[in-house]
């Protein structure tokens, strides 16, 4: 082949011009695939190609879909097995507690030589109610919602809502906690009614009068730490930041908290009528009089007391030093070194003499304390 048919063929082969070598190879190839495409057949075969995808893409979702709504049923009934089991367990717990409640009580009734309990007659597992503490049950829905409570609570049998109506009686006829500084049962009087009169003006009697004293000693103390309170909450920013504010804040958490078992004590009113109640008596009585020594004095007899304090050597050789005897009288005991509660609410004691002294001076310059 000589240069210009190998040129030639060069030049068909770029054009895309079919070479004479080739014809036979060209035509069977355009009768299989056009040249050419209609913008028609084109948009067809878009849409088929986008139908199916979205076929596939819609079909996966509901596989999604399936398989969630498989895992949550699943998950729901493994719950309400879950929460049945439970309640199975405690209903099992609860009659073997109740169970061995009546063995207990029984056990208690036959070493007291009292009759036994009564068999169980109804399919709960509850013993019947005592005739004389059962209420219809009309009468008792009535009575809850007479005290704003609902009437029937879901799964609450007859037995439980008469325990309920008991346990809301005693809860109204329990006495209440005063909202003072120091919360007590105590019902506190007016200031007007704190003040303690003299011995000769009315002593101090056994029954109805004493527990009039005590809530006049709970009130004066109450009016003391809440006037307290109000001084300290009055102070500046810089004053209560500092140290000695910070220092007169926890005193007075400290007294709160030291003179509560001797609020407990005037809520109980036992305290000695000799040794505690009185002295306690002459000190508020003094104080509410502004005679801040006078109470001083008596704060010294009641916790330091008149007994004698050894000092040194109290025998040498055979001979007994003079007044040795006095050592051992008991009635001249310090209490203040009874024990640490009172010693604690003692100290309260003097502490809030000493904010009344500052709070409510005194006419006479002589009865301020060092």
């Amino acid at each position: 082949m000589d240069f210009k048919s190998l040129m030639a063929a060069q030049i068909s082969k770029a054009k895309g011009t079919p070479s004479p070598g080739s014809t036979h190879t060209t035509s069977s190839t355009a009768t299989n695939t056009p040249k050419y495409l209609r913008r028609a057949e084109i948009e067809a075969q878009r849409q088929a190609t986008y139908l199916s995808e979205q076929e596939a893409i819609s079909r996966e979702r509901e596989e999604r879909a399936r398989k969630k709504r498989k895992l949550e049923e699943d998950a729901t009934e493994e719950k309400a097995a879950r929460e049945a089991k439970l309640q199975r367990l405690a209903e099992e717990s609860r009659a073997r507690r109740e169970e061995s409640d009546r063995e207990e009580e029984r056990a208690r009734r036959k070493r007291l030589g009292l009759p036994d309990l009564p068999a169980i007659e109804n399919g709960e597992g509850e013993s019947p109610v005592p005739a004389n503490e059962d209420i219809a049950d009309d009468e008792l829905q009535l009575k809850l919602r007479e005290m704003s409570e609902p009437a029937i609570i879901f799964g609450e049998s007859h037995r439980d809502r008469l325990k309920r109506h008991k346990a809301l009686v005693a809860k109204a006829l329990a006495p209440k906690m005063s909202k003072g500084p120091i919360p007590t049962t105590v019902q506190l009087v007016e200031e007007k009614d704190m003040r303690i009169p003299e011995p000769d003006e009315m002593p101090i009697p056994e029954s109805e009068g004493e527990g009039m004293v005590y809530r006049q000693l709970a009130s004066w103390f109450t009016l003391v730490l809440r006037e307290w309170a109000i001084a300290l909450s009055q102070r500046s920013t810089e004053v209560k930041e500092s140290n000695s504010g910070i220092q007169a804040s926890n005193n007075h958490t400290l007294v709160l908290r030291d003179l509560t078992p001797l609020f407990r004590r005037f809520e109980a009113q036992d305290l000695a009528k000799d040794k505690l109640l009185e002295p306690i008596v002459e000190i508020v009585r003094n104080a509410q009089k502004r005679r801040y020594v006078d109470a001083n004095d008596g704060y010294l007899r009641l916790s330091i007391g008149k007994a004698a304090w050894p000092i040194g050597v109290t025998m040498v050789g055979i001979h007994e030093r003079s007044a040795r005897e006095k050592l051992h009288e008991t009635d001249k005991q310090a209490h203040i070194m009874s024990d640490e509660g009172t010693r604690k609410w003692l100290q309260g004691i003097k502490r809030c003499l000493s904010f009344a002294q500052t709070r409510w001076l005194p006419g006479d310059g002589g009865q301020l304390m060092g």
